[in-house]
Formats: C-alpha cells, structure tokens, sequence
C-alpha cells in the first residue's frame, strides 16, 4: 500500500481506497461534463418507465456492448482524458479494463439504487475501479441476501474529490452498493472502469 491508500476487508470481498488518485481532477470534471455525449435513459421499475435519476454514458473499446436495467448500451470512444487513468489501473494493480460507465449526478437528487455489478458481461468475480470527481458523496454498501457476509452491518465511505475506490473480487458476489440522494449536494462525475467479457 502505498501513501492516502487504506485497505477495507469485508467478509467476502475488499476495497482499496485512495484519496488522491486523480492528478488533476477540477480538469477532468471539466471535460467530462463538457465533452462526454450524456444520456438520460428511461428505466422500468414495477411496471412503470421513468427518466434514470442521473446521466450516463458508455465509453470502451470498438465494438463492445453492454446490457444492465433492461437497457442495452453500445460503446462510445473513450476520452482522451481517461487514457491516463486506464493506463494508471493497468501499471498499478495489473488490471486491464476495456471499458467504463460514467454517471453524472447533477445535484444531490440524482442518486443509484442497490445493486451489485455481477451481470453476465463480466465474468463471474470481476474488479471494478470507481474513480470519482466533483461532489464528495457517501457510497453506501450492504451485504446481499444470498451473500456470506449476511448480518454485517452496513459500511458507508465517503467518495471525495479526485478518488479511486477499488472493489476487488469476490466483493460483488456478496455486496450490493447504492448511492443515496443528499440534499444540498452539487454535481459529481463518476466513472467505473470495467473488463467485459467477449
């Protein structure tokens, strides 16, 4: 581990958190909300199609596609700006992403509901690299029904400016995560760096 790096072990999966992992990270807010091409899909939920609370936006190597909430999303190129920090994944802890999503939380009303990243597209125990900016919002986690890590309580880590929080296998095998509303909260740019499968 190195300096603003700290180690959270869960039963059935850990984090690694660094404060500081964004060299620049006003700038790279800054292109992201101006470049990347933000969409607003309509998600169903008990029945009912509404607007995603939140911005999204698939980017990845050629050809690659990627189905989640019901809605199908191909890949977009990558920025440039975030070249530097797939490479930094890469150098740092050995993993090789080929794509990312990227939510764009507008103010403290657009939020994430529970859920684990275990689709099919990744593998069946994947890493997930959330690399955030703007905003410090508190990411909450909580152990899933069918999980081993039933009865532990659950762990809130608040997601600063500039962050990197690593969850490592077989974390979403037994977690969920959410990201709650929070009055008074201004915009925040989050991007989690992934390897589908093909």
């Amino acid at each position: 581990m190195t300096a603003g790096e700290r180690e959270i072990q869960l039963p059935g999966g850990a984090l690694i958190y660094q404060a500081d992992f964004v060299p620049a990270p006003d700038q790279l807010f800054q292109q992201l909300r101006d470049h990347v091409m933000w969409q607003q899909p309509m998600l169903q939920v008990f029945g009912r199609w509404s607007p995603t609370p939140r911005l999204v936006s698939f980017v990845g190597d050629d050809g690659l596609s990627y189905r989640y909430s019901g809605q199908q999303h191909d890949s977009m190129p990558w920025p440039d700006a975030l070249l530097p920090l797939k490479a930094a994944l890469a150098d740092k802890y050995g993993l090789l992403f080929n794509c990312a999503l990227l939510n764009y939380y507008r103010d403290g009303k657009d939020c994430m509901g529970w859920h684990s990243d275990n689709e099919r597209e990744l593998g069946p125990s994947p890493a997930i690299a959330s690399v955030s900016v703007g905003e410090c919002r508190d990411f909450r986690l909580r152990p899933s029904p069918k999980g081993c890590a039933a009865g532990h309580p659950p762990v809130s880590i608040a997601l600063e400016h500039g962050s990197l929080l690593l969850m490592l296998p077989p974390t979403q095998s037994h977690w969920q995560h959410s990201l709650p509303k929070r009055a008074k909260r201004g915009p925040r740019i989050n991007i989690t760096f992934r390897q589908l499968i093909r």
